[in-house]
């Protein structure tokens, strides 16, 4: 049933998206589609990149990457964890009607207030991914790096749930690097404990092999994640700096890191001119979640990994596309990780779907990359019910224009007139949320958190109910590495 299902879904979409074609630009039969390669950060914060305003971090390819394309000031991970984020992009879905809402296998909180639900381990055969919509229409996929959408982390070709059976051709799987792992940090200059050069080298070859056809690279790195290990040079390099604090977020390691991170994107840049391929290529560069450290340490922006609020997932969005995004451009539409497959699906396609398919919650990003016009949407929802080892608790939350509601679930299952129940914040005057308006603004602070629950009710979100097993003195969460 799930294969006659996705048959179907895949058999509409392709439909809808020829029936309404661009003017400006169509693909005929014989005519290239534009190459797709989409270059995903782990862990990476808005403010980590020196295009965004953070001069610590040293990005000179990522900040010429984003003058010669559009920088994206209000992006959004759909979910504050990895595997969520990375299951929202792969399908054009919220996480909550996925029920794949924390990170693979998640961290169990057996004595605490709330029950967690019994959610989705795994990205279900049945949904229809990125690389099954573009193979309709002519592409080679490739994915090369972290995946962290099946119960372990371990690839086995020809197995249910990983890349391959997901649509991908050409497979590299990698892990993160065993803290243990930290005493060889920095012996030489070709330490790689994170993968950055063999997934690199290793999407430059699929590139290369496929510069005659159309193709999507997914580049999906496990850097900046933890635990952070550098080449000793470059990090004394930002130990050095005046900036360097971990306590603001400028780490030294991981100042080293994102220049790796950085590197890479030169290279594949690159590699595209090489080719003679950049001009036929939407190339974009994206992360999953905030960084892991510090609530305080993001300003102006607060808030860390598993968070809600906005340094847990606003993140740096640059897309390049010569001929159709103009070049040093901002976008401040709201935008989300579930919008990336209806976005490709109509580049592919070189249409317009005058319809949006049902089951998918993402809009198409073209018309804000072409800047013919708005998106329609001024409205992005979260559900995360799970706590996490960073010591956040479960929360769902709204954004609708200006205007953003958090709900902390641990004190709303008592009545959302609980104290700190509902935070609600003008991004446009306290971006940092330190203000926050419930109290002052109850009409809307009403009105929001009933199109919160609506939305829920709508995508059959998972709620957490009160746990019978609730002991204060155990309530410990037992911490599973993400």
């Amino acid at each position: 049933m799930q294969e006659l299902d996705r048959r179907r879904f895949l058999g509409v979409l392709g439909a809808g998206l020829a029936g309404m074609m661009w003017p400006c630009r169509s693909w005929g039969a014989s005519e290239r589609k534009p190459n797709i390669v989409l270059i995903f950060a782990d862990d990476l914060g808005v403010h980590q990149l020196r295009c965004y305003g953070n001069n610590f971090y040293e990005t000179p390819n990522l900040d010429r990457l984003a003058s010669q394309g559009m920088k994206f000031t209000n992006a959004y991970a759909a979910a504050p964890v990895c595997s969520p984020t990375r299951a929202s992009l792969m399908t054009g879905k919220y996480p909550a009607r996925l029920h794949l809402t924390d990170f693979i296998p998640g961290s169990p909180y057996p004595s605490a207030k709330l029950k967690t639900p019994d959610w989705t381990q795994h990205l279900p055969l049945g949904e229809v991914t990125i690389p099954e919509v573009l193979k309709r229409a002519g592409y080679a996929c490739g994915h090369f790096g972290k995946w962290h959408l099946n119960k372990d982390k371990e690839y086995k070709a020809g197995r249910p749930g990983d890349p391959r059976s997901q649509g991908f051709d050409d497979v590299l799987t990698t892990l993160k690097p065993k803290s243990f792992e930290t005493a060889k940090a920095g012996a030489d200059s070709k330490y790689d404990a994170h993968h950055v050069t063999e997934i690199t080298d290793r999407a430059i070859a699929f590139m290369e092999a496929h510069q005659d056809r159309s193709f999507f690279c997914y580049v999906t790195h496990n850097s900046i994640h933890r635990p952070e290990m550098e080449y000793a040079p470059r990090i004394v390099k930002y130990a050095i700096k005046p900036e360097a604090s971990n306590k603001m977020g400028n780490n030294p390691v991981l100042g080293a890191m994102v220049e790796t991170l950085d590197r890479s994107v030169g290279q594949i840049m690159e590699t595209l001119d090489r080719l003679n391929l950049a001009d036929d290529t939407i190339l974009i560069f994206y992360a999953d979640n905030g960084d892991y450290y510090g609530r305080e340490g993001l300003k102006p922006l607060y808030g860390a990994k598993a968070d809600l609020y906005e340094g847990g997932i606003r993140e740096p969005l640059i897309v390049r596309w010569p001929g159709v995004v103009e070049a040093g451009s901002e976008c401040p539409e709201l935008v989300s990780s579930i919008d990336f497959l209806p976005t490709f699906a109509e580049a592919a396609r070189g249409g317009r779907d005058s319809r949006r398919a049902a089951e998918v919650d993402g809009i198409s990003l073209m018309p804000a990359l072409r800047q013919t016009d708005t998106l329609g949407r001024d409205t992005l929802y979260w559900h995360y019910p799970h706590y996490h080892a960073g010591g956040i608790a479960p929360s769902g939350a709204i954004r609708e224009g200006k205007y953003k509601l958090i709900e902390w679930f641990e004190k709303s299952v008592d009545g959302v007139d609980t104290d700190g129940a509902l935070e609600l914040f003008d991004l446009e005057k306290d971006v940092g949320e330190r203000h926050n308006l419930a109290r002052e603004m109850s009409q809307k602070t009403e009105q929001l958190y009933k199109k919160l629950l609506k939305w829920r009710k709508s995508v059959n979100a998972q709620e957490m109910e009160r746990n019978p097993d609730y002991d204060p003195a155990r309530a410990e969460l037992k911490k599973i590495e993400e």
